[in-house]
């Protein structure tokens, strides 16, 4: 059998991190959050609210591609909390990961915002939310969760759709 990977995605505050550790937690694999795999550059960047360009980008995909094979080869699943925007992030992500799958966060902008108030992040501003939902191109091929639905809730309906395939 494959070992599970699971990319959890999703704009700023969707809530990628706190689900994605639960249903890691629930899967009983190790939990992997992209944010810890920038380089210095791409922190400084966000942190005084300049957005990411892709080539800033290109080399964290493929740190983040090469994390997740190496775990598949030794036999390990993951849960990787990962914002992966665009169709082409993605695609990156999961080359040569045989079977990955994709749960998309998906959250109403005011409501983003709104979490995103009450919570403080290392170096993620809230003023850069509005240049993530111009990015994102919603994936077509995932499991689709409500971000307003609590923690526990939002892991049975994960849970339940891998099970299901």
């Amino acid at each position: 059998m494959i070992p599970e990977i699971v990319i959890v995605m999703g704009v700023s505050g969707a809530g990628k991190t706190t689900v994605g550790e639960a249903l890691a937690r629930r899967l009983g694999v190790e939990f992997l959050d992209a944010d810890e795999f920038h380089p210095p550059e791409n922190v400084a960047k966000m942190a005084a609210a300049i957005p990411l360009t892709d080539s800033d980008r290109w080399p964290w995909l493929e740190r983040l591609n090469s994390e997740l094979a190496t775990r598949q080869a030794a036999s390990k699943g993951a849960v990787l909390a990962c914002s992966a925007l665009k169709e082409a992030y993605r695609s990156r992500l999961v080359e040569g990961v045989a079977g990955a799958n994709l749960v998309f966060l998906n959250g109403r902008i005011e409501f983003i915002r709104e979490r995103m108030r009450t919570r403080k992040h290392k170096y993620m501003p809230a003023a850069l939310l509005e240049s993530q939902f111009a990015t994102l191109e919603p994936p077509g091929n995932a499991i689709e969760i409500d971000a307003a639905l609590g923690v526990a809730e939002a892991v049975e309906k994960i849970a339940a759709k891998l099970r299901r395939g």
